[in-house]
């Protein structure tokens, strides 16, 4: 790649900032521009629900690079500064205020933002949601003295929040419109399972349940839900999923659907224009399209869209990984399985130690999830890539290396 080329990343994410080391790392010694609209460096987000919320980890530990890295690297970090749109025929970035900078590659990898609850008073002060680091403050703040908290919603990051304020000697409560944890995730089983090990730790829950409205003269005092219920609460943190922030495609036709979409090798339709990270829907070989949010991901398609952006012209085909800590429990995942037929276990789900295998109608392994049990789901990421079709016996057998059930693979 001649070293006149402008290449610029939009998100100083995760997936962003990995990209702009990968593309050093690669030998490119063209102009790179990362521009972020946060103020502070780039930074890896899974601290802020759990060992940054609790006050154990500085924010610092968390920088993707030392926040000096990237000027010795000679890249152009823009912090606070927001784009705005993409002139596609001009090949440029337009920021707020007017600015252009031109491109010849772009990386969007500007993640994604989280829904908001629309009841009555939602915008009560003592109202929170998670997704910047002054969220995670704000939060570790307002819970101190072992405040009353409810949590609403209990996906991963609503279940980390909650064990991290247990962890801090808050009372939590848990609403959720779903009949367990996790349940559009992992399903009713493991999401029981989950369940166990929060009410273990004095989590009060209330599933099937919305939340009606939001109580409080001039600050939260409690929330009410649509069974009618009345939570006191100082503190409510609200975690009911995500959107993708693709208000940058506007005009390109790619701010529509379920993310920017891509083809396999991250490319949109736009040639020379890439996303990854959270923002990104990616025609994936294995699994089809499909949108995936978390950190494993972030960096590994910071890394390919790179590369990719240089000429590579790789497939991703990566199985994708996901780890949770919870408590003293790690939970792990691999694979996608929106909907499964059958679900296989190795271990115990009554125990809280096993492995699950999430099988489709024609016995493929889609998805593998752990809970307290070591190697198997990372042992799993071939099976699921070559859409084996292992007998269940040899699943459910702890003594099977589940490498050897792959297609090929020597006994």
């Amino acid at each position: 790649m001649p070293a006149d080329r402008s290449f610029v990343i939009v998100g100083a994410s995760l997936a962003g900032a990995t990209a702009a080391a990968t593309l050093r790392a690669e030998g490119f010694d063209g102009a790179v521009t990362l521009i972020g609209a946060e103020s502070e460096p780039p930074y890896e987000r899974p601290p802020l629900s759990k060992e940054y919320l609790r006050g154990e980890q500085p924010l610092a530990d968390a920088y993707v690079r030392p926040s000096e890295w990237y000027a010795e690297q000679a890249i152009d970090l823009r912090l606070g500064t927001r784009a705005v749109q993409i002139d596609a025929h001009g090949r440029r970035v337009v920021l707020a205020g007017g600015e252009g900078i031109g491109f010849d590659r772009l990386l969007v990898a500007t993640g994604s933002r989280n829904r908001t609850l629309d009841v009555p008073g939602a915008d009560l002060p003592g109202i929170f949601e998670l997704r910047q680091s002054g969220d995670a403050d704000r939060i570790r703040e307002a819970a101190s003295g072992g405040a009353r908290v409810v949590c609403v919603g209990m996906g991963f990051i609503g279940a980390e929040v909650a064990a991290s304020l247990r962890q801090l000697g808050c009372s939590v409560t848990v609403v959720e419109v779903f009949e367990t944890t996790l349940y559009r995730i992992l399903g009713p089983d493991i999401g029981r399972a989950l369940e166990g090990l929060h009410r273990d730790h004095g989590v009060a829950m209330y599933f099937n349940e919305a939340v009606a409205s939001f109580e409080g003269d001039g600050r939260l005092e409690a929330v009410v839900t649509s069974g009618g219920r009345r939570l006191e609460a100082d503190v409510a943190v609200v975690g009911i999923g995500t959107e993708p922030s693709v208000e940058l495609m506007g005009g390109t036709g790619l701010d529509r659907g379920g993310g920017i979409a891509v083809d396999p090798s991250l490319e949109t339709s736009i040639p020379g224009v890439f996303a990854a990270g959270d923002v990104a829907e990616h025609d994936h070989p294995t699994f089809g399209r499909i949108r995936v949010e978390h950190y494993d991901n972030a960096i590994k398609m910071g890394e390919a869209a790179a590369r990719n952006m240089l000429g590579a012209g790789q497939v991703f085909d990566d199985p994708h990984w996901f780890w949770s800590d919870q408590y003293d429990a790690q939970i792990q995942t691999a694979g996608i399985a929106p909907t499964w037929s059958r679900m296989v276990v190795r271990g115990s789900l009554e125990d809280r130690s096993f492995c699950a295998f999430l099988l489709d109608d024609d016995g493929v392994v889609r998805s593998t999830v752990s809970m307290n049990w070591k190697r198997d789901v990372r042992r799993s990421f071939k099976l699921i890539s070559a859409a084996a079709t292992p007998e269940a016996a040899a699943l459910e057998d702890p003594d099977v290396d589940l490498r050897t059930l792959v297609p090929g693979a020597a006994a």
